[in-house]
């Protein structure tokens, strides 16, 4: 077995535009893709601000923005609101089981219908093994699949990578006929439990933008931390 013993190099990309704020432009800080990251060295990249996306290891480094700030849940001290209650009650006939993360045509089919439904006509829009392979399944650190069934019916599925502090939430994907559900919020729920059953501390669920709507629901998880001038504070909001 090669051991490594060098630093990681990093990368920066060129600007582009940002997907959250227009018209800002945006840079990414990119791990080198051809350096094995175990799940150790996932653990410390992850306390420090990064993110997965398949075998990419990034985080956003923009010239003039700081907006992007990567947050995360302490599971022991989560508590439900009125709301996140209420979802829960609606979706006590779901269980859910852990399984690895691998190919499974089930889970394919689920995740290409969400994807038609959210992402329709944009790049994500697709049906393409591979590629969904690359984004799913392919990972070089401890990630396993949650899956939600009503029933015997697949209606969701998280990816979650597992560090040596808790959970990461990777991506989620449900039925679109279940959007009265709000299985968005009722994974992150179940992750929490799950966290606090292995008698862990945290569940990270990527960036949050205070400027950006479609990333409120995260801080209606409270309380909530993010990292900020190098270290993790507990946000206001």
């Amino acid at each position: 077995m090669t051991i490594q013993t060098s630093q990681p190099k990093l990368f920066i990309s060129a600007p582009h535009a940002c997907p959250y704020i227009e018209p800002e432009t945006a840079s990414t800080v990119l791990l080198d893709p051809d350096y094995e990251v175990d799940n150790s060295l996932f653990s410390v990249l992850l306390k420090s601000g990064f993110r997965r996306s398949g075998k990419t290891i990034y985080k956003p480094h923009c010239r003039n923005c700081n907006a992007c700030v990567s947050v995360r849940i302490p599971a022991r001290e989560y508590q439900p609101n009125r709301a996140q209650k209420r979802c829960k009650k609606r979706n006590q006939d779901v269980y859910t089981t852990m399984v690895p993360a691998k190919f499974c045509e089930e889970h394919f089919e689920l995740y290409s219908r969400y994807q038609s439904w959210r992402h329709t006509g944009d790049i994500m829009d697709h049906k393409n093994p591979e590629r969904y392979n690359e984004f799913m399944v392919e990972s070089s650190i401890e990630t396993v699949f949650i899956e939600y069934r009503l029933d015997e019916k697949l209606i969701a599925l998280s990816v979650c990578d597992l560090p040596d502090d808790g959970m990461s939430a990777v991506y989620t994907f449900f039925d679109p006929h279940m959007q009265n559900r709000s299985l968005g919020t009722f994974a992150i729920m179940k992750q929490l439990d799950y966290v606090r059953e292995m008698e862990l501390d945290w569940l990270y669920l990527g960036y949050w933008i205070e400027d950006c709507r479609k990333m409120n629901y995260k801080t209606n998880f409270k309380p909530i931390f993010g990292y900020q001038n190098k270290e993790w504070q507990l946000l206001s909001k």
